[in-house]
């Protein structure tokens, strides 16, 4: 399976284990909830999916990798304790709590949160010495005598024996008390998290030409040469980084990333030309509605990969309108629950310094919720952009407020109304920019390409973009729903030939 089907499994699975009867007691008993073992190349991305399920489950989250820890720090260091059996006194050797454990209840009392997930990683590449206590964790839900408090669900991960030669594989017993997952790399589920994840237009633009190079292992006399989904991501941010500092990258910074050396140089030519696009097409323009004279021509004249690159431009540029107005959007929901909130309790019916008082209460214990949650790794990097910035407003509008005199309470909420109500002006102005932009777009589309491929691969990337689609449910688009219909029919179409020459 694909990493995409299995963070779906694992959130379906943590929705059924955590499930409880009408005494509270869990539907599958603990001994009956069996861990789950994701077997998969590195880099794929299973650590990765185990902070998100954690975030969108909003339950604890505790991480190892294992082959950083000895059997001591596993199952616990011994000491002699005094115990009388028969009438008579005797040494007995016990164990200090697992670090492991002790770090879950931890996080139980950092976080307020009952239920989570403890993540071992590289399970199956553990020491000889640690290996009993590896199967017994698996099998027993403990390590030595300390068991994983109940509501917590185990999931470990390991490599193939293909990328690591220090797998063990496990015995026939602890196979049957797992879920093991084999997690396949597959380019069209990470591309969907690459358009949300705001992943460079040059790296999903060049595996869209190159899909053979998402992930690659090859051993060599020379030693391995590989090209990981995770080294694809990290290059990523790199280069977003440096394109705003207007700092050089060449291909043997390319290669310290994607660690295959064909496959560097071949990204380094193409990233070069995709600025040279960049420069040369001026989508920012193209999306305002001017197309410079020439520039059509220059296209129909073009090879195949610069017209795809001119595509990813275009939809790069939209993709950053999509995201800023689904922030914004999520920024004034969250502020107007606040505000709602805080005009539901009554606040305003007293005096106006008392309504300033709890407005100002609100927005310090807002902060101080979010930045808890953000210090034990709640929320994720978007959601805490959202609750930085709601903050931020309260915070300005309390500013605001305090520099005016009022009668009444009401005065207080009639002047909050309108700061809001101005931020939300400015919001469907965004929005009516966006869809002229997305009109534009197609003005352009038809013009250089008609119904060809890069209109196919233009209405593809729409209907697979998260933000795109967000924008898409609410934004009256007649020829995106036009060419989404065509592409829809010509897919049956083309399911009902090969089923004939199937027959």
């Amino acid at each position: 399976m694909n990493i995409k089907r299995a963070k779906q499994e694992i959130k379906d699975t943590i929705q059924a284990y955590l499930e409880r009867d009408s005494y509270g007691a869990y539907r599958i008993p603990s001994i009956r909830q069996r861990p789950i073992l994701l077997i998969g190349p590195p880099g794929v991305g299973k650590t990765q999916i185990m902070e998100q399920i954690s975030q969108e489950c909003q339950v604890g989250l505790v991480a190892y990798t294992i082959t950083h820890h000895t059997r001591q720090s596993a199952i616990g260091l011994p000491y002699i304790k005094k115990e009388r059996y028969g009438g008579q006194e005797y040494s007995v050797t016990e164990y200090t709590m697992s670090e492991i454990v002790a770090a879950v209840y931890e996080k139980i009392r950092l976080t307020d949160k009952e239920e989570g997930i403890l993540f071992i990683d590289e399970i199956n590449c553990v020491s000889e010495t640690l290996a009993p206590t590896m199967l017994q964790f698996l099998q027993k839900k403990s390590f030595g005598a300390h068991k994983i408090p109940e509501g917590w669900i185990i999931v470990a991960a390991g490599n193939p024996p293909e990328y690591n030669k220090s797998v063990k594989d496990f015995d026939l017993v602890t196979l049957d008390r797992i879920r093991k997952m084999d997690i396949e790399p597959d380019y069209q589920a990470w591309k969907e998290y690459a358009l949300q994840a705001n992943i460079h237009p040059a790296v999903c633009s060049y595996l869209d030409l190159r899909q053979q190079n998402f992930c690659r292992l090859e051993t060599t006399v020379d030693g391995k040469r590989f090209a990981t989904p995770r080294g694809w991501e990290d290059l990523s941010h790199l280069i977003q980084i440096y394109e705003r500092l207007n700092l050089p990258m060449d291909r043997e910074l390319i290669q310290e990333y994607i660690q295959f050396p064909l496959i560097a140089r071949d990204f380094a030519n193409y990233l070069e030309l995709y600025h040279k696009y960049q420069n040369h097409y001026q989508v920012g323009e193209i999306l305002e509605g001017r197309v410079r004279p020439g520039l059509l021509e220059r296209l129909e004249r073009s090879p195949f990969d610069e017209r795809i690159s001119v595509v990813s431009l275009l939809l790069s540029g939209l993709n950053q309108q999509f995201r800023a107005l689904w922030h914004r959007e999520g920024v004034l929901e969250l502020r107007m629950k606040k505000l709602k909130s805080l005009h539901g309790d009554g606040t305003f019916d007293g005096s106006p310094f008392a309504a300033l008082e709890s407005f100002s209460r609100m927005s310090g214990s807002f902060r101080a919720h979010w930045e808890k949650q953000q210090e034990n790794g709640l929320l994720s990097p978007a959601e805490l952009r959202k609750h930085q910035d709601v903050s931020l407003s309260l915070e300005q509008n309390l500013q605001l407020l305090e520099e005016e005199n009022y009668s009444t309470a009401s005065q207080v909420w009639e002047k909050i109304q309108k700061l809001f109500e101005a931020d939300s002006d400015s919001y469907e102005l965004l929005a009516e920019k966006t869809g002229q932009q997305l009109e534009h777009a197609f003005d352009f589309m038809e013009a250089a390409f008609a119904n060809g491929q890069e209109m196919v691969l233009f209405v593809t990337n729409l209907n697979s973009g998260y933000f795109s689609l967000h924008f898409l449910q609410d934004y009256d688009c007649a020829r995106y729903y036009q060419y989404n219909k065509n592409l829809l029919f010509s897919e049956e179409e083309q399911e009902i030939r090969e089923k004939l020459n199937n027959l």
